[in-house]
Formats: C-alpha cells, structure tokens, sequence
C-alpha cells in the first residue's frame, strides 16, 4: 500500500475535543482498511489569514499531520468524510514518495570536493542542463524580416 501523509487544520477547540476529533479522523482512516504510521501535532496557532468553512470564520487552529498507508481506491472515500467534518477547516492528503523512486545520493568525498567547481561532476550537470536550455530544440524563422505580431 502506498504510504500517505494528510495535513489538518482544526478549528479552535477544547483539548478533550481535539483528542476526541483526531480519534474520529483515525477511526476514518482504519475502517477504509488503512494503517497509521505516525499523528504529529504541531499546535496552536493563529492562520495566517481568516478562512471561512462550514459558515464559519476561523482565525485561530489547530495543525496535525498523519502519515497512513491505505489502499488507493479508498483515499477518495476518506476526503469525502473528511469534508463533511464540521471540526475540519482544511485538508490536503499528499503520496509520499517511494524510497525507491527517490534518487540515492552518492558519498562524495574530499577529492571531489577540492576539486574546482568546473571540474565537479555536478557541477557539470548543471552546465549541461542550462545548455540544454539555452539551445532550444526549434527556431523561430518564418521567413520574413520583421517580426509580424508587434504594432
């Protein structure tokens, strides 16, 4: 299953009704056959602006993040009950890149690191895709010696 990480943003409530909402969100969560790897809350704090949700104006919340892994087909199942929740403001579920899709950094060593910055290999990349860049792989040429938008 792959692995998800979900960002709430509560309304202003008392402790015992925040412990009591994130538990519904995770009771969520575990009857759409998901598991729970981790619940972080990141506290209290005034938004950055208001938002308005469910009719009301909200200008302080609470911040959790939970990281699950769930079956695909039922992740738009649990948004759907997440957005009927009175005590949510916002929510976004992003995937969580596989270990193995993610590009492995080589060790570099000190060698390669005394070397001047045009004989680093990755700096030599970098020079490679901003030629890449620079060189278009077309051009415009319509034949005519002016430019036919311009006034």
């Amino acid at each position: 299953m792959p692995v998800y990480e979900l960002y709430l943003l509560l309304r202003q409530m008392p402790r015992p009704e925040i412990v009591s909402g994130v538990k519904r969100m995770a009771e969520i969560i575990l009857d759409r056959g998901g598991v729970i790897r981790s619940i972080n809350s990141l506290g209290t704090r005034e938004l950055p602006y208001k938002i308005s949700s469910q009719g009301l104006v909200h200008r302080t919340g609470t911040y959790f993040t939970l990281e699950f892994s769930v079956p695909p087909k039922n992740l738009e199942d649990i948004d759907e009950e997440y957005s009927r929740d009175v005590d949510i403001v916002r929510r976004r579920i992003y995937k969580i890149e596989d270990e193995i899709n993610v590009p492995k950094h080589e060790p570099c060593t000190l060698h390669e690191e005394l070397l001047p910055p045009v004989y680093r290999k990755d700096v030599q990349e970098m020079l490679a895709i901003a030629a890449r860049k620079k060189n278009p792989k077309f051009k415009y040429n319509s034949g005519l010696d002016y430019y036919p938008f311009s006034k």
